[in-house]
């Protein structure tokens, strides 16, 4: 019988308060996706004993699992700014250098997570000048990514203005979009990333376009199109599938 498969959700912000009161933070959100997906896979994976999936407070508690006591790290998204230099985004920096560098453990990123591994690998990360990218975008995926996702393109949930401006060395690019040259990374036995939100839903969605637009940071207009496509179908279920195979080791 395979071990359960530890994976520590490094939980990078706090959701807004409807999200947050629903599912008790991106810990929730992440173990409800993965444990959907795990479903979705049909055996490989038990979704309930199958996972031991633990929640770390990066941002004011500042707290890490050791290495060793862990198969993966899931590096969530965030509304703060990846290149910033506050303590616990150096920190946090620091602490994915030390896991890409580590021999066995695999780490995914999403979006914040994603642009975290790409500065730990030396990149430039930063605010886009093509600005918002929101609600379900089509991600056109490279060769390598048709292979991995088993699909022709992605549909996912966005929630972004910053990105990973180019890829590190040695890394796979897995797709693209016209707001955002570099949607995924792939290293083959060491981590995917994807700029998108494959854990958000319409709910999801709905309610931070509504609070970024009660706060003047999104237009009406802006808003009302973002609405229409949160409703949209996408692949978020498909695309944590594949996570889940590469940690099980199904795919490289």
């Amino acid at each position: 019988m395979r071990p359960p498969l530890r994976i520590a959700i490094l939980e990078c912000d706090t959701p807004v308060e409807n999200v947050d009161t629903k599912y008790r933070g991106y810990h929730g959100v992440f173990s409800l996706l993965l444990r959907e997906s795990a479903k979705a896979l049909g055996g490989s994976i038990d979704p309930e004993t199958g996972l031991d999936l633990t929640r770390w407070d990066v941002v004011h508690a500042q707290e890490y699992p050791k290495l060793e006591d862990v198969d993966a790290l899931l590096l969530t998204g965030s509304k703060h700014d990846s290149f910033e230099n506050h303590p616990w985004i150096l920190k946090l920096v620091e602490y994915t250098k030390k896991a890409i560098e580590d021999k066995r453990v695999k780490l995914l990123g999403i979006c914040f997570g994603h642009q975290i591994i790409g500065r730990a690998l030396g990149v430039k990360v930063g605010r886009s000048d093509a600005g918002w990218e929101i609600a379900v975008c089509d991600m056109d995926l490279t060769e390598p990514g048709k292979k991995l996702f088993g699909k022709d393109k992605l549909r996912i949930q966005q929630m972004h203005q910053d990105i990973v401006f180019s890829y590190p060395a040695n890394v796979v690019p897995l797709g693209s979009s016209p707001r955002c040259a570099v949607q995924g990374m792939y290293l083959p036995n060491k981590f995917i990333t994807v700029q998108g939100h494959p854990e958000f839903s319409e709910f999801i969605v709905t309610e931070i376009v509504n609070k970024r637009s009660k706060l003047g940071i999104f237009s009406k207009a802006f808003s009302e199109d973002a609405l229409a496509r949160a409703k949209l179908p996408h692949d978020g279920l498909d695309i944590a599938a594949v996570f889940l195979k590469f940690l099980l080791g199904e795919v490289e």
